[in-house]
């Protein structure tokens, strides 16, 4: 009798183990990152996630939002800073924060492909470097970098997007092997196409009259915005979040969005690169 209330005992604990676990989100005040954080607030963690002005959103998410600037290391160390003197803790780290860039990539102003660099890969990167020595002294926790397919191929007329989210996936490759030793966990979950408002938030550079990719870039631009609006729900990415917290041992990389975007990942391994390059031209309708 005594060895089974210890049993009970047990297993309520770890569920309050398990679900007490604080999680920060970057960018989590509308789109794929409020979905994980609505998602995970549901499972009873303690879900913290950031928005450059959280006070336009308070009344919008049921989780606390922290003011970060991910292009600014002074706000990441603050905001990490008042984060664990109130937890002590950070479990879970979801790097979602991005910006979305388009545009033909000589007429991209230089300007933004910094910026571009500098919130989807320089960003992440500053926030996991702020993170790290409160997971390592507590021997545990998990990053998570949201990419994109798009990071597995060059996209005509978002090459500086794919550029940046590339970047990343391929540096977590090589971070996740260097924190291994200090029982954290790191992976890339790359979307495809999802119905958020990221299109409104992209940087488009002008579809100018006198430019020579005008056409070509006007209508790759109506078709990329037509995706997203056909995209799949942000909650199933939240649900794969959750999963992937779940495991102790993450794979390198998740994909998660419609067989033909994941299947085309496939099909840039085993195509010829130029068999690879019609094909994408063949769907953008470029000659």
């Amino acid at each position: 009798m005594v060895f089974g209330i210890l049993i009970s005992t047990y297993h309520i604990c770890g569920s309050d183990i398990l679900m007490s676990k604080v999680v920060l989100i970057t960018g989590g005040s509308s789109g794929i990152g409020k979905a994980i954080g609505t998602y995970l607030h549901e499972k009873n963690f303690k879900v913290y996630g950031t928005s450059r002005n959280p006070d336009n959103y308070h009344n919008t998410v049921p989780f606390t939002l922290l003011k970060l600037n991910v292009t600014e290391r002074s706000s990441i160390r603050e905001c990490i800073s008042n984060l664990l003197a109130k937890e002590g803790r950070i479990d879970v780290l979801v790097n979602n924060a991005g910006v979305g860039i388009t545009g033909p990539v000589e007429e991209t102003p230089t300007d933004e492909i910094r910026n571009a660099f500098e919130t989807n890969f320089y960003g992440p990167l500053n926030v996991i470097k702020e993170v790290l020595p409160s997971m390592r002294k507590q021997g545990s926790g998990k990053i998570i970098n949201i990419t994109s397919i798009a990071g597995y191929m060059g996209l005509p007329y978002r090459g500086i997007y794919s550029a940046t989210k590339s970047a990343l996936e391929i540096t977590t490759e090589a971070y996740r092997m260097e924190v291994k030793q200090f029982g954290i966990e790191m992976t890339n979950i790359a979307p495809g196409d999802f119905a958020t408002n990221i299109a409104s938030g992209r940087y488009h550079a002008p579809v100018m009259d006198d430019s020579p990719y005008r056409k070509a870039y006007g209508d790759t631009l109506n078709m990329m915005n037509e995706h997203v609006d056909a995209g799949l729900n942000p909650e199933v990415m939240a649900k794969v979040v959750y999963k992937v917290i779940q495991k102790d041992r993450p794979k390198v990389h998740y994909k998660v969005g419609a067989f033909l975007q994941k299947f085309s990942v496939t099909l840039k391994r085993i195509l010829p690169g130029r068999w690879y390059e019609r094909m994408l031209m063949n769907h953008y309708k470029l000659k």
